[in-house]
């Protein structure tokens, strides 16, 4: 029993930047999930109005910006006091990043980047068939979502990688 709770514990220690990253991509997560089940709500009950577009949008920045910090700083903590239960010694913060960290976040960066292009195109085009702006703007704010999704599932990729 000893071993495989050593082994959980030694699987939890990461880097700043991934501890960021998947306070990052739940969140994201969690902000996709209530965006498409609002979306849905709203068409399926033929509330999809202005009024109530730029409502979830509010909610969703705002779900967003107070998710991440407090992911954020739940994941931090929670991280130190495994390694304090672990090592029995006060942990160490360590906010650094390297150049691997840094050409990793850019990676994630074109990835979000690519994704969000092509959110933009889709929600061009969708314009151009439907001449409604509250359909265009509600695919961008989709396509941002999504892309942040992209870029942080290409940065654990690559951490778990080792790159």
């Amino acid at each position: 029993m000893t071993d495989k709770f050593n082994n959980f514990m030694d699987g939890l220690e990461m880097t700043y930047s991934q501890k960021n990253t998947i306070a990052s991509l739940l969140v994201s997560s969690l902000t996709l999930v209530i965006y498409l089940v609002s979306m849905l709500r709203m068409v399926q009950t033929d509330s999809f109005v202005a009024e109530n577009v730029f409502r979830l949008w509010v909610w969703i920045i705002a779900i967003t910006i107070v998710g991440i910090i407090l992911m954020t700083i739940l994941a931090h903590i929670f991280s130190a006091v495994v390694q304090a239960i672990q090592t029995q010694e006060e942990p160490e913060v360590d906010s650094v990043e390297d150049e691997r960290d840094e050409l990793i976040d850019l990676k994630g960066k074109r990835a979000a980047h690519a994704l969000s292009s092509l959110g933009v195109f889709a929600a061009m085009l969708a314009f151009v068939f439907t001449k409604d702006g509250l359909v265009l703007f509600s695919l961008l704010i989709l396509a941002g979502i999504l892309a942040q999704l992209a870029g942080d599932v290409s940065r654990l990729v690559l951490y778990k990688r080792g790159y």
